[in-house]
């Protein structure tokens, strides 16, 4: 009895971890370069299969299924044209812009290509995010806006792919400050820490950054959320539905055990 008990109580809990997922990516349908989540399920009882004998697994708690990890997909979404020349879009899949905090010096990566040109204490201009964070070149240096290459930027995502490019030509590009556009060997691994950007994880020495060659950069464009509206709306209405099922399981095993109880009195 106590077992169905935790199944009901489990699943509700994590139906409500889902609903969270999901609210948070309604509330970034019009955020720039947000890349919505998804919440997996995993069945314990085949989890705790699947496990050595003496692992100590979440079967423990009881049975049924709890949210496995938060993925969230990196693949190119649509743009919205803005003719800004600040404004960039990413058009590969699991790439970013490498961005450093002026205050720790912290490094963080995002998608949101909607910069301006900022003025700090050195009087100099550089390239920055809303939230005031520098962003880096192909060097991992800040970008001065006075030499930032935006025009190369451009051409080159138009011509990347034409092999005719002399060896020469491609070594003087690649000297001048551009916007680095970054990638990693496993993008879900990174952490999500807020304002629509990713950090990796401490002590992740296998998912390291890694400069793109002649990546695929659109200016004047900004990408834009990868939320479904529709698709999120179905989630909504499954996971209340599951919610409300869930509670009837822990209710209808508690009025079980009152039943019981009453008899052996």
């Amino acid at each position: 009895m106590n077992m169905s008990f935790w199944t009901g109580a489990v699943g509700a809990d994590n139906f409500t971890k889902r609903l969270a997922v999901t609210s948070n990516n309604l509330a970034n349908i019009n955020t720039t370069g947000f890349k919505a989540k998804n919440a997996p399920f995993r069945e314990l009882i085949n989890y705790n299969l699947n496990d050595s004998r003496e692992a100590v697994t979440e079967l423990q708690a009881g049975a049924g299924a709890v949210v496995h990890q938060t993925n969230t997909n990196f693949n190119v979404s649509s743009v919205n044209v803005t003719n800004q020349n600040s404004d960039f879009a990413l058009m590969d899949n699991n790439t970013f812009f490498m961005l450093q905090d002026p205050g720790d010096n912290s490094i963080s990566y995002t998608r949101n290509g909607h910069f301006h040109f900022g003025e700090m204490q050195d009087g100099e201009f550089y390239l920055m995010t809303e939230s005031g964070k520098y962003v880096l070149d192909q060097n991992g240096e800040k970008l001065k806006a006075d030499v930032i290459d935006l025009q190369t930027l451009y051409e080159s995502s138009e011509t990347n792919d034409d092999s005719s490019t002399s060896t020469e030509e491609t070594t003087e590009t690649t000297e001048k400050p551009t916007i680095g556009v970054y990638t990693f060997p496993h993008p879900s691994r990174l952490l999500s820490r807020g304002d629509n950007e990713f950090v990796v994880q401490e002590g992740d020495t296998q998912n390291v950054a890694a400069v793109v060659q002649n990546p695929h950069v659109q200016k004047g464009v900004l990408e834009s959320s990868s939320t479904d509206l529709a698709k999120e709306m179905t989630k909504i209405i499954e996971s209340q539905r599951a919610f409300s099922y869930a509670l009837r399981v822990v209710t209808t095993s508690d009025e079980i055990e009152s039943t019981i109880n009453g008899l052996r009195g």
